[in-house]
Parts: structure tokens; sequence; C-alpha cells
């Protein structure tokens, strides 16, 4: 079974792997720092930043765009693999200067002299890769049951996955959490997780580190399109977009759509969640702030902006939006969310398609310009 609609888009998947996955690493190791085709590390860093973002968005284009979901919580299961992956590489640190114990710099502050035993497990690499995903898919499947039981749909669905996240975030923020008479220490309170210093044995600042980083996401991204694609050339695919056009159609066509909603949602999480444990090295930290509900909005507008219920599209919008942002911040700060709220209300408006829909939404007005000079032209 063919996965690709054509050929086209089979060599821009292979050159795009190519170029992300052999290319810039090499750029970034073989040519000097001096040279004009150098890539600095913390060029790739950055771009290994876009391509989690990139996964993030596919994931929400899974629930959105194929399945009619309109999640708004995709960056707190996002959020959820970075804490998880993040407490491993906390766990690493060292020896604190200041405290002379192994614990993390905030259970010293607050006295503790021993590791919780809720955090212990991560101390281990193996258990806290499995966890990045392991966790966001056990909130999505206890949440999705409560959810999709109900038959909450449209916008109340769109409506409580704000408000779990909005819910967990300010469980996040807090420093300690009292439960039946006991305090539970969380996870760093406003100030997160961050300052790590290796990652499997290995310098996490370090080049090699971040170009083996940076493949791992890429890496991440290719196999999440893959899966996409060839799920939409099975069954299952067709059943998926069929609950998004007209759900009592199905559920009348003996189709258990609550089933289908619910596996959807619980792998859609751990996708989001595996790029957020990849996410986090790359960016030195992570904070209850990337779990707000404007983060999830912003992955909604990533893939109205690229293109919704599109393979690449997500991927483009996420880019290029991230893209913006970053020149936008160093050059006007203040009006960063006034360009991006104009960037939504235009694709509302005028590209329902999003970018990759571009071309097909203006084809019929440039052959419309052709058809005109070629009417005009043996006139003069």
């Amino acid at each position: 079974m063919n996965i690709f609609d054509n050929k086209i888009e089979f060599r821009g998947f292979l050159i795009g792997a190519l170029v992300l996955v052999f290319l810039l690493p090499m750029l970034n190791a073989l040519t000097s720092p001096d040279s004009f085709l150098h890539v600095s590390s913390f060029q790739l860093s950055l771009w290994g930043k876009y391509v989690t973002y990139a996964v993030l968005a596919m994931s929400l284009n899974i629930l959105w765009g194929y399945t009619g979901l309109l999640c708004l919580c995709q960056s707190l299961f996002f959020a959820l693999g970075a804490y998880a992956f993040g407490m491993y590489l906390v766990l690493h640190i060292g020896i604190d200067e200041v405290y002379n114990t192994p614990l993390p710099v905030f259970m010293d502050f607050q006295g503790y002299t021993e590791l919780p035993w809720y955090w212990a497990p991560f101390e281990y690499g193996a258990f806290a890769v499995f966890a990045a995903m392991a966790i966001p898919g056990v909130v999505a499947l206890i949440f999705g049951i409560l959810v999709f039981r109900s038959r909450i749909k449209g916008v109340y669905f769109s409506i409580i996955t704000q408000a779990l996240t909005y819910a967990l975030m300010l469980l996040f923020f807090k420093n300690n959490l009292e439960l039946f008479g006991q305090s539970y220490i969380l996870f760093g309170g406003n100030n997160g997780l961050n300052d790590f210093k290796e990652i499997f044995g290995a310098d996490v600042d370090s080049a090699s580190t971040q170009r083996w980083l940076f493949i791992g996401s890429v890496l991440l991204m290719l196999s999440v399109y893959l899966l996409v694609a060839w799920v939409l050339k099975t069954k299952f695919g067709k059943v998926q977009q069929a609950i998004r056009d007209s759900e009592n159609r199905i559920r009348f066509s003996g189709y258990s759509t609550t089933s289908y909603k619910l596996l959807i949602f619980t792998v859609c999480a751990m996708i989001a969640g595996a790029a957020g444990a990849l996410y986090v090295p790359q960016v030195g930290g992570i904070n209850a702030n990337e779990m707000t509900p404007a983060k999830s909005l912003d992955v909604v507008v990533w893939v109205a902006f690229g293109g919704r219920g599109t393979k690449f599209g997500p991927v483009l919008g996420a880019v290029v939006v991230s893209v913006l942002k970053s020149f936008f911040l160093r050059a006007a700060p203040d009006s960063w969310l006034i360009i991006l709220g104009a960037i939504f209300i235009f694709t509302v408006l005028f590209m329902p398609n999003g970018l990759v829909g571009l071309p097909q939404q203006l084809k019929p007005w440039i052959d419309r310009l052709k058809s005109r000079k070629a009417t005009t032209s043996p006139v003069s």
C-alpha cells in the first residue's frame, strides 16, 4: 500500500528527511564556525524546538483536522511529557554547591533530606522516556472516558479541555500539595525544572548532544507523518474522517464512535508528550507557563494557518508562526499578540485552507488573468 498521495509528496518527504537528518547536522559538525554554510549549535537547537512544535501541531491536527475534536489541552500533554523527562534531567545535575546534596535545589530549600518515593523512579532514563508518553496517555485516557461516554462534543468539549489545562496549570504552579493531611512536594513551582547538566551520561549542552537531540526530534516528526499518512489509507482512517463529517451517521451504522475518539485522543496525547520530552533538553528548562491555555490556543493557530486536515500543513504552520514570533519578539515585542491575532483572523476570513491550500485557492484567479492576457493579445 502506497501511503503517499503522489510522487511529489514522496519526493518532498524524502528531500526533507535528507536535509533535516543529514545535511543540517553535517553543516554543524563538519564546517568551520567562520564559514557561511556553518549551522551553529544554537541555531540547531532552535530549529529542534520548532520541530517539536511541529509534532505538537500534528497531534492536534489528528484530533481537530481528521476527527473534528477541537482540543484545547494539547499544550498540557506536551508539558506533562516535558516535566516527566525534566525530572530525570534535574536528578542528574550532581551535588549542589550550596547545600552539598544531590537533591534538586527546590527540595533542599524546603528542608527535604531524601528523595520522595514518587520522584525516585525518574532517576532512570528508560523510565523517564516511558513516563513522558505514559503519563499524558493515562491522563487523556481517564479524562476521555469521562468526557466521551457523556457524549460531550463541539464547543463544550473545547471548553472542558481548556478547563482541565487551567486546573493542572494552577497545580503545577504550587510548590506543595496538601492531600489527606500530608504535604507532597511537586515540581519546582514557578521556577519549574532547569539548569540541566547531563543526559544519558553526556553533556546536555555539548554540540554533539544537541545534534542528536535535533535528529531525534526530526525522526519523531517523520515517524508521526508516516503514521498519519498510513492511517488515512486504512479503514480506521476512513471511519475517523467520517466521525468528523457526521458522527451520528457513523454511530447509527454500528461503529462505536466513543472507542474511536478515546483511542485517538489518547494516542495524540502520547505523541504530544514525546515531543515535550525532546523539547525540554533543547531549551534547557520547563515550567508551568508551557501549559497555560494560551499555549494551546497558539497550537490552534499553527494548525489553522498551515492547513487543517492536511498532512504537511501543521508542520508548515508551526514553523512559520514560530519563526515570525522569534522575529517580532525582538523587533516589536509589545505587538506580537496583536500580530498573532491578525494572522488568525486573516486565516479564518481569507485562507480557510491555510498556507497549504493557498495555491489551489489562487488557481482560479491565476487562470482568469491568463485568459485575459490570451484574449487581449490578438486585439493588440
